[in-house]
């Protein structure tokens, strides 16, 4: 359920398996790539030490364990044991089996997909959203270019600033928290599954209403100027002027967040969308104030602040300033300690603890160029938490050229998909390469959360710092670390979910993967009626 990539933080174009550095992005590394792929025989388990590959899963019911407030504890009585029996397994690769050339292994063959699983995928809750959105707006505005919406002739500026302001707090990262909040704490105890995932699907998504929002507001925008210059000879000029300038800046501020713009060219996304959103911002204040000021059927200046007050344009105004400013209110340079495990990545360490979930955006500047990361923590107790940020472009690889000693960043953190995996009994956190920064957390925080982690070399690539926090926070039987180097491939992710859903008892699985690793697992799941929430590329 994702849908677009962005935040990759550099100018450079990126291939589609490049375009994982976000909180929500894992990757498969350089490496990675010429690897070939091993066929897994029919439901296996795979052991975390990598001594025994087993044919057959005796599953063993689950206790039930609540944790209502993650704080990175894991009670040893609280976690389910997987009991593996062995019909004739086969021998046990040595370490000299794993070093000796095995020959190229046959070509996994390509997974056909039904069309109609492959329109469910495209067709998701954010598509679904956008559609919804921009429809009712576009029937708004049809009414009202024909005389039958009455609310329109009277208060066509508030349609403009009230779907803008909705946009914004799609997007703003006290009000989403507030969702979370409300959905976690107010489901989590009684809600049946089915309600459990239609809400986590409309927290994922809420960028389509972002979006259907945002181009519906520009929509009624231009339709309210060309009923200003309809009837331009009872406007004052000033009133033209400043809305046909708000209309060009919201415009530019639209179409630079579109997914090739953002994708490709990630400063050029931010700093259009950003700095002549604030521009169009201020000048939406100014065409307000004026086109309340000025009287039609007088044809002059009122200055009755009452009036000025009483407009629902103005309010709209007020409270999208508001949520646009709080986020940067809580803006702070803080020191960091980096830890270069690799040239391909580099760890940066924070002060204080976080919940599981939560996602940090960092710059070197206070302004610009902000890039978003999962925060790795094992509790809100905790001294400090972590970044995992891989190389792909020229911000991370600054990070390792140039390791700084502070960073911009905001306090107040944003909420990702995984920020719901509390509303959930139990569940399976799979990821690849940098992705276990989105994933860590939410497995070291809960004891009923199951890890898969696909890799290359993974501890000399990130070293004893994430290493540890793995081994000491997690259980061997709770988790299964694949690296690709040493078994001479992925796996076949579909089918190691499958295993482990049955055999964890899990309700829900998180997928945080690159494009085709994302796609892969997501139409398995689908396919084999798995509930499952993949990448987010829509930030």
């Amino acid at each position: 359920m994702s849908l677009r990539n962005n935040h990759t933080g550099d100018n450079e174009p990126k291939t589609t398996s490049q375009s994982y550095d976000d909180a929500e992005k894992g990757i498969y590394e350089a490496s990675q790539q010429s690897l070939p792929v091993i066929p897994t025989p029919p439901s296996p388990v795979y052991s975390l030490d990598e001594k025994a590959v087993v044919q057959q899963v005796e599953t063993v019911q689950p206790t039930p364990v609540t944790s209502p407030i993650h704080e990175g504890i894991t009670p040893s009585s609280s976690t389910p044991v997987l009991t593996l029996a062995s019909r004739n397994p086969p021998p046990s690769p040595t370490s000299d089996d794993l070093k000796k050339p095995q020959g190229k292994p046959p070509t996994k063959p390509k997974r056909k997909v039904s069309r109609w699983i492959l329109f469910q995928l495209w067709y998701n809750t954010y598509r679904k959203f956008f559609t919804i959105v921009v429809s009712l707006n576009l029937i708004g505005i049809l009414l009202a270019a024909i005389g039958k919406f009455e609310y329109a002739e009277k208060h066509l500026g508030a349609l403009v600033l009230g779907n803008l302001l909705m946009a914004i707090l799609m997007r703003n990262e006290l009000f989403l928290r507030f969702l979370y909040i409300i959905s976690i704490y107010g489901l989590r105890s009684w809600a049946p599954l089915w309600l459990k995932l239609a809400v986590t699907s409309i927290l994922q998504h809420v960028g389509g209403i972002h979006s259907g929002c945002a181009l519906s507001g520009a929509c009624w925008l231009l339709f309210k100027i060309v009923d200003i210059l309809v009837h331009h000879a009872k406007q004052h000029p000033s009133v033209i002027a400043t809305g046909i300038i708000t209309n060009v800046l919201v415009v530019i501020s639209i179409l630079s967040a579109f997914p090739w713009v953002r994708n490709n060219h990630h400063n050029v996304f931010e700093g259009h969308h950003r700095l002549i959103g604030w521009l169009g911002l201020a000048t939406t204040w100014i065409f307000v104030v004026l086109g309340n000021a000025y009287d039609l059927k007088l044809g002059e200046w009122r200055l009755d602040a009452h009036s000025l007050i009483s407009t629902q344009e103005l309010w709209f105004a007020v409270f999208m300033t508001i949520f646009v400013l709080i986020p940067w209110i809580t803006l702070r340079e803080v020191p960091v300690e980096v830890e270069i495990p690799s040239p391909k990545v580099a760890i940066l360490k924070f002060q204080r603890g976080m919940q599981q979930g939560l996602l940090a955006r960092i710059s070197r500047t206070s302004i610009m160029e902000y890039h978003a990361f999962g925060i790795i923590s094992e509790g809100r107790k905790s001294r400090c938490h972590y970044l995992i940020c891989g190389v792909q472009g020229d911000f991370t690889k600054s990070l390792v050229d140039n390791p700084p000693k502070t960073v911009w960043t905001r306090e107040l953190k944003f909420a990702g998909v995984g920020h719901a995996s509390a509303m959930f009994k139990r569940g399976i956190r799979v990821c690849t390469g940098t992705g276990i920064g989105a994933a860590l957390s939410t497995c070291i925080q809960s004891p009923n959360w199951f890890l898969i982690w696909i890799g290359s070399d993974q501890e000399k690539t990130f070293g004893p710092t994430i290493s540890g926090l793995i081994h000491n926070n997690i259980e061997p039987e709770r988790m299964i670390l694949w690296d690709t180097k040493k078994r001479g491939g992925r796996p076949d992710s579909v089918q190691l979910l499958k295993d482990v859903w049955h055999s964890f008892g899990a309700e829900v699985i998180f997928i945080t993967s690159n494009k085709a690793g994302n796609d892969e697992m997501m139409q398995g799941c689908l396919e084999a009626g798995l509930h499952a929430f993949g990448t987010l590329w829509d930030f």
